[in-house]
């Protein structure tokens, strides 16, 4: 709890109408100078590892209600600073009705004029008002990316309750399900998660439904458990990339059991691997750890190096985030002994993504968590030289320069940070990632003190013509 940021009796009108002051945050700040309170949330902001040049300026913009929602970061810390109240409790609007969404119909697109292309450019209708659209759309977005498997394991999702049971699935179906699954992945590498997560959804709604149902043998429903289990934390991670950290920890937890009914230490240790990275997003760096650890545990007999030097870098993200320099050095060393000892056939396929570039930016994330941005940004030019070689893993490609645009801000670099973010912008165009976009938009407003320069202004411009908005 963090009792000394939050005055005594303050109560908890509803959010203001739009252009309105906030009155309510207004007194959450209490007797403090806005200047004041602008050290408070960057010291809370420290806590769990964000960092916002949060000023006296912000504050007065925020209580002018010129902010009617804040960035991702700023959330990140205003919950932590105010545990159990939502943003409206702190008098923002709704991020959907500031970026003009309909709250029952939310768009898919960053544009909501425009359609959202699928795989080979098939638009995908951005309005889903109902399951049958929904289904629509999933097949629109998986059946042209893989087998007609897939439109099958979709369609179970549209049946009404009252058609019935699912039939007992079989080979055909446990297939569909992990051709979902790969589907999924490669859609994302190309993409970004916002588009995906609502289709991806109904698949693993369909594919919960296959298990409840009964395999037709124990080998189908091992394929099954596996897949289902799987196809539960690819719609995790599309959550926990679109900003719906809630509901990607819920997916964790419900591949985590699926793990333990179908004892598969394989999916344990990814559940526990996107739960550390979860976490430590989050701001729970200790439970980071806690995860990672678990997950190295289970991957101990499965014979992949990689996978347990990954598990060991998300140890150390936890650790540099409590800020305990000498225990997340100890966990980087054998991340790197791990990686040294090269892939092997016992590497799961889910870990396509992890190679140098992925290996250098979780090493900049520690460095930069230990407040050494030297050595972050020199590792965040490494990930985006790597990831360059690697054209087809766009997402990738703009994470890795957003986050090399942040630390050349650490680094006292601000020409070069809008340069990197200019390129980050570019692949946005075609991969959709509010997590990504978040990050560029904290980086912009830290940007502001060098607007003079040319190319910062050029890359602030962007952004107030609204080239952050997911």
């Amino acid at each position: 709890m963090h009792s000394g940021y939050l005055p005594a009796m303050v109560t908890s009108p509803p959010a203001p109408r739009p252009g309105a002051p906030n009155r309510v945050f207004r007194q959450l700040r209490g007797d403090r100078s806005q200047g004041e309170f602008a050290a408070a949330v960057r010291r809370a902001a420290r806590e769990i590892g964000e960092r916002v040049s949060c000023d006296a300026r912000y504050i007065g913009r925020v209580e002018a209600g010129e902010i009617r929602c804040p960035n991702y970061a700023y959330e990140r810390v205003f919950l932590h600073m105010f545990p159990g109240r939502s943003l409206g409790e702190l008098g923002f609007e709704p991020r959907q009705v500031v970026r003009a969404r309909r709250p029952r119909a939310r768009s898919l697109s960053a544009d909501p004029a425009l359609p959202v292309a699928g795989p080979d450019g098939v638009p995908i209708d951005d309005t889903l008002d109902n399951t049958m659209e929904e289904g629509d759309v999933l097949r629109r977005a998986f059946m042209t990316g893989g087998p007609a498997a897939v439109a099958s394991l979709a369609a179970l999702g549209e049946r009404p309750l009252s058609a019935g049971p699912v039939p007992r699935p079989g080979a055909r179906e446990a297939a569909a399900v992990w051709q979902a699954v790969r589907d999924i992945r490669l859609l994302d590498d190309r993409q970004g998660a916002d588009a995906l997560y609502r289709p991806a959804v109904l698949a693993l709604r369909s594919a919960y439904a296959l298990l409840d149902s009964g395999a037709r043998t124990a080998s189908v429903g091992d394929r099954l458990h596996a897949g289902a289990g799987e196809l539960a934390l690819s719609v995790g991670w599309l959550a926990h990339d679109s900003g719906r950290l809630d509901e990607a920890r819920s997916h964790y937890a419900e591949a985590l059991a699926t793990a333990r009914v179908g004892g598969s230490a394989a999916l344990e240790a990814h559940a526990f691997c996107n739960a550390a990275f979860l976490a430590g997003d989050a701001g729970r760096p200790r439970e980071a750890v806690r995860a990672a650890q678990a997950g190295d545990h289970a991957a101990r007999a499965l014979g992949s190096h990689h996978l347990r030097a990954l598990l060991a870098l998300r140890e150390a993200g936890g650790w540099a985030r409590m800020g305990d320099r000498a225990s997340a050095q100890e966990a980087l060393t054998r991340a790197r002994r791990h990686y040294g000892r090269g892939a092997n056939d016992e590497d799961p396929e889910w870990m396509s993504f992890f190679g140098q570039a992925e290996f250098a930016d979780l090493e900049a994330t520690c460095w930069a968590a230990l407040g050494d941005a030297r050595r972050a940004a020199n590792h965040s030019r490494a990930a985006v030289d790597a990831a360059l070689a690697e054209p087809h893993f766009a997402r990738n490609i703009a994470l890795y320069s957003a986050e090399l645009a942040a630390r050349l801000v650490d680094d006292g670099e601000p020409e070069e940070a809008a340069a990197h973010g200019h390129r980050a912008l570019d692949l946005l165009e075609q991969v959709r990632s509010t997590r990504i976009r978040g990050r560029l938009a904290d980086t912009a407003e830290r940007l502001r003190p060098a607007r003079h320069d040319a190319t910062v202004a050029a890359f602030l411009d962007r952004g107030s013509r609204g080239a952050f908005a997911a």
